[in-house]
């Protein structure tokens, strides 16, 4: 997918998949609006909604939109290189998925649909703590493409559990989220009622009512729960504090960890800094999606300063706000190496399940491909702040 094939893999697209799955999973936009028809009302809004108004979500994709490519002609680019080097690993695509908890909710199986995707396309995928699925699961699916991100409570035991399961399974990346001190208010899903274990009253049978299909798949497969965690009394509780992740713990973990090391949810480019010093190998620009503090700046704003900070050549990553082929394009030219995708992914399961989320990712490798031919480039580690339109 790499090369010179991607260019023509639109044209046969509409010959693979069907017409429904064309029109839903489209582009990340269209995916959403299905979504929004076929998903509970408790489904969609737990995977779309931000906290607060929601500033900080909308934030991220103008952030976007602010950012201007200059193309340039005459150049043959009829082969191209969409291959990326990163934590010593070679992927096919300059983008992979970012850790999302309980994605079991766009769809019967989710987590495993992705983590197939990621081992076919050769590229990373961030299997969350508060995933639907096992991370032993997980790593048996997606294998080497597959990273583990940790969530540290105030109390540390469970992270340290799930740490010696990440260890047992094989992983050689470990993600630890550090943004997410408190669990912030979602209104969207106070007001669904959402909670985990889903709770199923009159309010929402009245919601599953309405999408009988979803409903129909998970009596049969069962409503999505944590694959990490006991739900229960002394289990989970997803409302606990997460600080366990301070300085003196990531100099443990980095003592602990034999494996590659990124720090998770940074928009401040002193923290960066700090990270790396702390012997971090690589730093993920993001705020969560817009899901943890409304009035914080968007992740792509934050990218350059924070490139500026760490020196040229150390690893970077982002997510939050990343929608089409092009965003992939602005990011690496604004410092990142690698660019994340989250709740698009969810919304092309949510709209047309596995063929909706192959279709998605078929087009958004072709946006990726189509927009550097455009800049003139035919390899993708070019892409540099040369190409923005000043």
């Amino acid at each position: 997918m790499s090369e010179a094939g991607i260019g023509d893999a639109a044209g046969g697209m509409a010959r693979k998949y069907s017409a429904r799955i064309c029109r839903a999973a489209v582009n990340a936009d269209a995916a959403r609006l299905h979504a929004r028809s076929r998903l509970p009302r408790i489904a969609f809004d737990f995977i779309d909604g931000g906290v607060g108004r929601e500033a900080c979500l909308a934030r991220n994709i103008q952030a976007f939109d602010r950012v201007r490519l200059m193309p340039r002609g005459l150049v043959d680019v009829s082969r191209r290189s969409l291959k990326k080097r990163i934590l010593g690993f070679e992927f096919d695509l300059p983008f992979g998925i970012a850790p999302m908890g309980m994605c079991g909710l766009a769809g019967p199986g989710a987590d495993r649909l992705i983590a197939r995707e990621a081992k076919r396309r050769n590229v990373p995928w961030c299997v969350s703590s508060a995933a639907s699925i096992s991370l032993e699961d997980a790593r048996a699916e997606a294998g080497r493409n597959v990273w583990f991100q940790l969530y540290v409570g105030s109390d540390t035991s469970q992270a340290l559990s799930l740490l010696a399961r990440a260890k047992a399974a094989g992983y050689e990346t470990l993600v630890l989220t550090v943004d997410v001190p408190v669990l912030s208010r979602r209104d969207r899903e106070v007001a669904r009622g959402y909670g985990v274990p889903v709770r199923v009253g009159l309010r929402q049978l009245a919601d599953f009512a309405l999408h009988p299909l979803w409903s129909a798949k998970a009596l049969v497969r069962g409503i999505p729960r944590p694959g990490n965690y006991d739900v229960g009394p002394g289990g989970y509780d997803r409302d606990a504090p997460r600080a366990g992740a301070d300085w003196d713990f990531l100099d443990w973990l980095r003592a602990e960890w034999p494996g590659k090391l990124v720090v998770k949810g940074v928009l401040c480019s002193e923290i960066a800094v700090r990270a790396k010093d702390a012997g971090a190998d690589a730093v993920c620009v993001s705020n969560h999606g817009g899901r943890q503090l409304d009035a914080a700046p968007a992740a792509l704003d934050a990218l350059p300063e924070i490139r500026k900070a760490v020196g040229p050549d150390y690893p970077l990553l982002m997510d939050s706000g990343v929608r089409h082929g092009e965003d992939v394009l602005r990011a690496l030219a604004l410092g990142a190496d690698c660019v994340l995708l989250g709740r698009p992914i969810l919304y092309a399961i949510g709209a047309g399940g596995e063929a909706g989320l192959a279709f998605f990712l078929d087009g958004f490798a072709e946006g990726v491909s189509s927009a550097l031919a455009q800049l003139g480039l035919r390899d993708i580690n070019d892409v540099g702040e040369e190409v923005l339109a000043r």
